[in-house]
């Protein structure tokens, strides 16, 4: 959990077309929840 005033640590991961995407690139600008959801084991 982040508190207020806490940058968003470096986090990348693909998308579905199997781009690298870096998370806070895409926040950058703007308030955001970011929820990651890993999936099945």
């Amino acid at each position: 959990m982040l508190n207020n005033g806490d940058r968003l640590p470096a986090i990348a991961a693909e998308d579905l077309d199997g781009n690298r995407v870096d998370i806070a690139d895409l926040v950058a600008d703007s308030w955001a929840a970011v929820l990651l959801y890993r999936g099945h084991w």
